[in-house]
């Protein structure tokens, strides 16, 4: 059984620019893995594996060093497990093919573990 929250926050002003940087990570992952996923799709007529998503952020904390700072890696491994689900969702026929990410939409972010906010 999964077990969900929605909260509803009123940050500090360095909490919430914790937050837009959180945010900013999980968008740009988000439109990276996607555009990988279909520039290999183009080429191979295959889709990645959440392997490979994953196996992708190493190498690109590395390059983008605030991608390293800004955020969780368990943040952005959900974002990892998201788009390998829309992805299989749509070539199921259950959803429409999943959407670049825009800062002017709806934002959401995970935490897969127990988080605690401090003042």
């Amino acid at each position: 059984m999964l077990k969900a929250v929605k909260v509803r926050l009123y940050p500090t002003p360095e909490q919430e620019l914790a937050l837009v940087k959180s945010f900013g990570c999980v968008r740009w992952y988000w439109n990276f893995a996607l555009n990988a996923c279909i520039q290999h799709y183009q080429e191979t007529g295959k889709s990645l594996k959440l392997a490979t998503y994953k196996g992708m952020l190493p190498q690109l904390k590395k390059e983008y060093l605030w991608l390293k700072e800004d955020c969780y890696s368990s943040v952005l491994q959900c974002v990892a497990i998201n788009l390998d689900r829309a992805y299989k969702n749509f070539f199921k026929g259950q959803a429409k093919f999943p959407r670049f990410k825009s800062k002017h939409h709806k934002q959401s972010i995970q935490y897969p573990q127990s988080v605690t906010v401090k003042d």
